[in-house]
């Protein structure tokens, strides 16, 4: 199978926050910016696999920063890692200043997606070779934080965890 790049997998939408999707103090609900994040690294994802995917967990949300009605709002998703039939999704939102234009990072996310076939059975994904410093800091901690819940559910003896004991016993 052939490897791919990040960017290859790159999702932005953009989109205005609106009366309807705010909370009493005129932010953005929180779930509307989770179905937000959700479906662009859905995108992302089915972009990579070329497969119909399934979201296999929210591995981490930051709200850093409220987001007010009226702002512009843009969700940039791509894959960070793939392992066998899954893919780590990486999620930064921005918010655009309405007077200057200029963008700042109010969120992120990350999201696990598995491809899987019309019956739902997991398939193979396409390797991924990151090119820019964040793509490969973003492609090494995939692994660690893979270790960990696979540590965290069971799945994974704690000594065979290559990359986390690297960052404790270097």
């Amino acid at each position: 199978m052939q490897a791919k790049t990040p960017k290859e997998s790159l999702t932005t939408m953009t989109d205005m926050v609106l009366p309807g999707e705010t909370n009493a103090l005129n932010n953005l609900f929180g779930g509307e910016l989770l179905a937000r994040m959700d479906r662009a690294s859905s995108i992302a994802a089915g972009r990579h696999s070329r497969r119909i995917v399934v979201t296999a967990s929210v591995n981490h949300v930051a709200f850093n920063k409220a987001v007010p009605l009226g702002s512009v709002v843009t969700v940039e998703a791509k894959v960070s890692r793939a392992f066998r039939t899954s893919m780590e999704i990486y999620v930064d939102v921005w918010m655009e200043d309405r007077e200057s234009g200029l963008r700042t990072r109010v969120n992120e996310g990350i999201y696990t997606f598995v491809a899987v076939d019309i019956t739902g059975t997991p398939v193979a994904v396409p390797p991924i070779t990151p090119e820019t410093e964040q793509e490969k800091e973003r492609y090494a901690a995939a692994l660690r934080r893979k270790q960990l819940s696979l540590i965290l559910s069971g799945k994974l003896d704690p000594k065979e965890a290559t990359e986390l004991k690297k960052l404790f016993l270097n």
